[in-house]
């Protein structure tokens, strides 16, 4: 007996030809919307932008999950891959009536309809991709490669849950999608959701073939089937057998998927079972036109965006467009209002059951605030600064490590690092916590469970784009990782930036949590890795998303570390940046003092100053950890050696606050930036980063030509860590000659103890070299008073 009766296959294709006809007319139209007369130049758009070739398909498989869900009263989510199929989803949630709520001017009639055509990629209007705006949309299908990564981080302690991940083939050739297979061996049955991969292959990118699909069907068994799914083939070009061959498939997947969850929530976890997925083949920009100008269109790269490109001008073109938009009956599937017809509006779920209003894809409404422990109860004592090392990183981990057994019923806090826990000294959490695989496990494991809740795969694609469809979904979480890779998802956290800048703007997107991400390992400190491991490259992207999402935290101990975190984990729609070193390394504030200075976001730390309520003759600035005890060591050297000069010390926690406040919310008003680094004093500036952040960051504030910034210049290598500031120019050395040379009040003083400095440094190049390690004044140097 076929899986759709005749009644409900005949709406089904109907349901289908609305939304193919919307999304043509998205793509096409500004006037005329339902065709009421023949149609005329002055009726299409003046600009034809979208992509058609992939939004039959995705259309296709919308109209099939509708079915799924009001069958089986299933809750799913829908995540686009190929987003730049953007008319095809918002046809649908249009159909659905979501959109109609949210955006009560774009109603569900011809006017509504006309809305709807003339808004899509137009100005004032709406992108042509799948985006924060499409109401359903967890996933900006703009950058292809992420939405199987999103998809499972969804499905995470989401056991209810089903997110569907079209995958297209052209996004099936980029790396992080094709890394990100390996997904379903994190995914426990028992407690977490499940996601349904549909491999959608249609041919074609913009202009040549697909690599996936040119390949044999055999060939694509054996790539899926090897990571772990058993594959299901669906594939053709007649509508009404696709129907039929596509509704089975998906009511097999459907039960396969029920029957693990079943047996592992009765049973428990005994081994990952062979989670279904679908190869969907269909022509490229399937039900358009065959033909243009005696050239193929349908099942070619001639259909990826507009088939027909010269409606204005060319009257055999226009008559083309007509005659495909007549061929999905518009006057059969809409009324005379333009309402959808009763019948095929039946076909759409109710309520939150539609994909459009799912509140998982709108994680905030779902979101629960994590219970938080007192983030002073991990500080370290520290009754005198700079003269005890302790791993700053390591404290938080025992932060973590309470956060996970504080919101272990509630389930919605991971931690995702690739492979680095231990080496991050974050490993406290393992006395609570696991490493997460559902693949087999032996004795000489360390910490792994199929329950586990820390995600480690050597993949930061991975890692980043599972914690980003966690968040979005309404959980919590961080992404840990060294700093020079964190670039390789650099992009990733470009786009998740601009997704959080759009939704901001719209009232219905709720606040998410924020993503969190700490660099450690850092370029200053990597004394067993070499020159591929020394690049502070991720502050620069953040330091250019807009103020209202970006901050970025350079804490310079463990107590600011704490302070720091506490307050990202509490934050909303933020990306906030942390970076710190996980090596030992001296302690500067009390956790009283550290808090203050965490609110401030820069102080004048008067300790390590000797200006007193005195102007200053330069300013010791500093952000970062190593560049804060080099800034202190070179305070601590001019004090001694010359105490004539009057030093003032400034610490920026958060780097934010440098810009002026037009520009973000953190940045400090002129008459407290000046009170901090003067009017006119030079500034030596030591900066974790590359110097061009800092200039950039403070254009605009009072003569920044006085500013004189250190610190990474693309110099490294496998070494230890002071001749790695030296070979910067970064060194306490280096800023007290700077300090010398650009205070003028005390010159006649400053000849000889420039010349020390010199002799210390060509003493340090010789001593490293012999010895192995760094001097003892500089290895062994704590802070002492003169």
């Amino acid at each position: 007996m076929p899986t759709l009766d005749p009644t409900r296959l005949s709406r089904m294709q109907q349901y289908w030809n609305a939304s193919n006809y919307l999304t043509v007319g998205q793509i096409y139209l500004r006037d005329n919307p339902l065709l009421q007369e023949p149609l005329r130049p002055e009726h299409i758009k003046p600009r034809l932008l979208g992509h058609w070739g992939t939004s039959t398909g995705l259309s296709f498989i919308y109209t099939h999950l509708n079915r799924l869900i009001q069958d089986n009263d299933v809750d799913v989510i829908y995540l686009a891959g190929p987003g730049h199929g953007g008319p095809a989803i918002v046809s649908h949630v249009y159909l659905e009536g979501t959109y109609s709520e949210i955006y009560p001017e774009i109603a569900q009639n011809t006017a509504g309809i006309l809305r709807l055509f003339r808004q899509f990629s137009s100005p004032g209007g709406i992108p042509s991709h799948v985006s924060v705006p499409t109401p359903g949309s967890i996933h900006e299908g703009g950058e292809l490669g992420y939405v199987l990564s999103h998809a499972f981080g969804a499905v995470m302690d989401n056991p209810d849950l089903i997110a569907v991940a079209v995958v297209g083939d052209g996004e099936a050739e980029t790396a992080p999608l094709e890394g990100a297979w390996k997904s379903i061996k994190f995914i426990n049955p028992a407690h977490d959701g499940a996601v349904l991969p549909i491999l959608h292959l249609n041919g074609y990118k913009i202009s040549g073939p697909t690599v996936l699909g040119r390949d044999e069907d055999e060939d694509i068994q054996r790539l899926i089937s090897g990571h772990g799914y058993e594959v299901f083939f669906v594939e053709g070009d007649d509508p009404m057998t696709m129907h039929q061959k596509f509704a089975e498939t998906l009511d097999t997947c459907y039960a396969k998927i029920r029957e693990y969850q079943h047996d592992a929530r009765t049973n428990g976890f005994k081994q990952r079972p062979p989670w279904p997925a679908i190869i969907l083949r269909t022509p490229k920009g399937w039900t358009g036109p065959k033909v243009v100008d005696g050239l193929p269109i349908e099942g070619t790269f001639r259909s990826h965006q507009v088939p027909v490109a010269d409606v204005r001008a060319n009257a055999s073109h226009l008559q083309i467009l007509e005659e495909w938009m007549r061929s999905y009956k518009p006057e059969e599937v809409f009324d005379e209002q333009g309402r959808l017809r009763s019948e095929l509006a039946e076909l759409a779920p109710k309520g939150d059951r539609r994909m459009g209003s799912n509140p998982h894809a709108n994680g905030g409404k779902v979101l629960v605030n994590l219970d938080l422990p007192d983030f002073r109860d991990y500080a370290i004592q520290v009754t005198k600064p700079a003269t005890e090392r302790y791993e700053s990183t390591r404290q938080l981990g025992k932060m973590m490590r309470d956060m996970f057994t504080k919101n272990k019923q509630q389930r919605n806090f991971r931690l995702f690092c690739p492979d680095e826990t231990n080496s991050n000294r974050l490993g406290n959490v393992f006395e609570v916590e696991n490493r997460c695989s559902t693949s087999k496990i032996i004795d000489i494991d360390d910490h792994v469970s199929p329950d586990g809740r820390v995600m480690e795969v050597l993949s930061e694609h991975l890692c980043q784009g599972w914690l980003e469809g966690y968040l979005l979904t309404g959980r919590h979480g961080l992404f840990a990782t060294y700093e020079a890779f964190a670039m390789v998802s650099d992009s990733m956290t470009v786009q998740h930036a601009k997704w959080l800048q759009e939704a901001i703007k719209l009232p219905w997107r709720k606040p998410i949590a924020s993503l969190n991400i700490l660099l450690t390992s850092t370029c200053w400190r990597n004394d067993h890795n070499g020159f591929s491991h020394q690049g502070p490259g991720l502050i620069d992207t953040v330091l250019s998303k807009k103020g209202t999402i970006a901050r970025i935290y350079l804490p310079p101990d463990a107590n600011c570390l704490l302070s720091i975190s506490d307050h990202c984990f509490r934050s909303r729609n933020y990306v906030n940046l942390i970076v710190i070193d996980k090596q030992p390394q001296l302690q500067w504030l009390s956790v009283e003092d550290a808090v203050d200075h965490c609110n401030r976001g820069v102080s004048t730390w008067d300790w390590a100053s000797n200006s007193g309520k005195l102007e200053p003759d330069v300013v010791l600035a500093c952000a970062g950890d190593v560049p804060t005890l080099e800034t202190i060591a070179a305070a601590w050297w001019l004090r001694l050696h010359l105490p004539e000069l009057k030093v003032r010390v400034v610490n920026v926690v958060d780097l934010m606050t440098l810009y002026p406040p037009y520009f973000h919310p953190h940045g400090l008003d002129e008459s407290t930036f000046v009170e901090h680094f003067t009017e006119d004093k030079p500034v030596i500036f030591a900066f974790h980063g590359y110097q061009r952040a800092i200039h950039e960051v403070i254009h605009g504030r009072t003569r920044t030509d006085r500013f004189h910034v250190r610190g990474f210049m693309e110099e490294g290598t496998t070494t230890t860590p002071f001749d790695m500031v030296v070979r910067n120019g970064m060194s306490r050395y280096h800023l007290c000659i700077e300090a010398m040379k650009q205070a003028t009040r005390v010159q006649e003083l400053t000849p000889s103890l420039i010349e020390e400095c010199n002799d210390l440094l060509a003493k340090h190049h010789a001593y490293v070299r012999a010895n192995l390690e760094d001097i003892p004044e500089v290895r062994d140097w704590v802070w002492t008073e003169a």
